[in-house]
């Protein structure tokens, strides 16, 4: 196996590393205490390339895949997590999705501008009573012949408030289960009867929008349904599959600057005449983070790579997704330990990196799901997609 990082490969990586120092870095602590999202970062990543990964130049994608994409995002979110948001919700979420389901037509329509930053993107799942349980959503869409009237309310919607251009996945045939779903593409902008209303009350993730909606006969054109009715089950587990390669590289990057952090500060601070380094503990506690780390990374990659040769990546995604979690809210834990009670100070960045850590547990899958999925796989009971 070559581990060797491809020239192409190591100028994404210069590129995105050089962005997140420069235009992400410097804002960080500011926009985490306001609550901030700073919209002019997504534009930004658009005209550098930064957003269109495994989708056609024709549409406004940079030519390149999986592998390209995690190498650059785990460079941006190891600055802050909260950004590897934006890339998920545009690329991976509505713009793969419409690429590979919708028709030329809607291809054209919102693919490029969400590519260039243009189009904020948004994918609406989860209500209050449904979470892991996609197909006991409510949210109903009624048909009317040449459009849908929408009434419902989704929870938890990432870049909810902010996005232009939304999946929202809704019923429209009552008591089908799974085969009563459907996708519809909602240009939020133009789309009268949607309330959105940003959630604030969060423990981490201070600088990613979060969104209640609520659909109160929305009308949205016949137009904007994405692929068949009835499809959005299959729809929604196959976007699934590329969304969480996002919170897997997102917390493989957040395990990565914890304990880099660590190994910085643990050769700076000085106790007994020696720096804590020097300790067997101290080393103990970044071996273990280091060892994690580097085993989320890999996972991340082998993931990636999977996808980028096409062949079947649902097990291997949750694996990297599962791991880097753990490792991300491990390394988190030990960080602070370790900067003692600095570590429980907002003046360094370890209270930051455990909250945003525990995101991961449950965004796009909880551990308990892809668990699931990665032991029903291996027994044969489904298939790996």
């Amino acid at each position: 196996m070559d581990f060797a990082l491809t020239d192409i490969q190591k100028l994404v990586q210069e590129t995105a590393r050089n962005f997140a120092e420069n235009e992400i870095a410097p804002y960080v602590e500011k926009d985490e205490e306001n609550h901030y999202y700073r919209r002019e970062i997504l534009s930004k990543l658009g005209e550098l390339g930064l957003l269109g990964w495994s989708i056609p130049e024709e549409y406004g994608g940079n030519g390149m895949g999986w592998m390209e994409a995690c190498i650059a995002l785990y460079e941006i979110a190891k600055v802050h997590t909260s950004w590897r948001l934006s890339i998920s919700g545009n690329c991976w979420g509505p713009a793969m999705t419409i690429y590979h389901h919708g028709t030329e037509e809607q291809r054209q329509k919102w693919i490029p501008g969400l590519l260039s930053g243009e189009y904020v993107g948004s994918f609406a799942l989860t209500e209050a009573n449904s979470g892991s349980d996609v197909a006991s959503m409510k949210t109903f869409a009624e048909d009317k012949g040449d459009h849908f009237v929408v009434n419902g309310s989704k929870m938890w919607i990432s870049g909810g408030h902010v996005s232009d251009i939304g999946l929202v996945y809704v019923v429209t045939e009552k008591g089908k289960g799974p085969k009563g779903l459907s996708c519809l593409v909602f240009d939020y902008n133009n789309t009268p009867g949607v309330t959105r209303i940003p959630i604030h009350t969060k423990f981490g993730m201070y600088s990613a929008p979060t969104s209640e909606l609520v659909f109160e006969n929305a009308i949205v054109p016949k137009d904007n349904l994405l692929g068949k009715m009835g499809a959005g089950f299959n729809i929604c587990m196959w976007q699934l599959n590329n969304t969480r390669m996002g919170c897997a590289t997102g917390a493989a990057a957040l395990s990565a600057a914890a304990t880099e952090g660590a190994v910085q500060y643990a050769n700076e601070r000085m106790q007994f005449g020696q720096p804590i380094g020097k300790f067997q503990m101290i080393q103990q506690q970044i071996c273990e983070m280091l060892l994690e780390d580097e085993a989320a990374k890999y996972l991340v990659f082998r993931a990636a790579w999977l996808k980028d040769n096409e062949m079947p990546s649902q097990q291997a995604t949750s694996m990297a997704k599962l791991y880097a979690c753990k490792a991300a809210v491990n390394a988190a834990n030990l960080a602070m330990k370790i900067y003692g009670s600095y570590g429980y100070s907002t003046e360094y960045p370890c209270a930051r990196w455990l909250r945003d850590a525990k995101q991961f547990e449950t965004l796009e899958g909880t551990s308990n799901i892809h668990t699931g999925i990665i032991a029903s796989i291996e027994l044969g009971y489904q298939p790996n997609r």
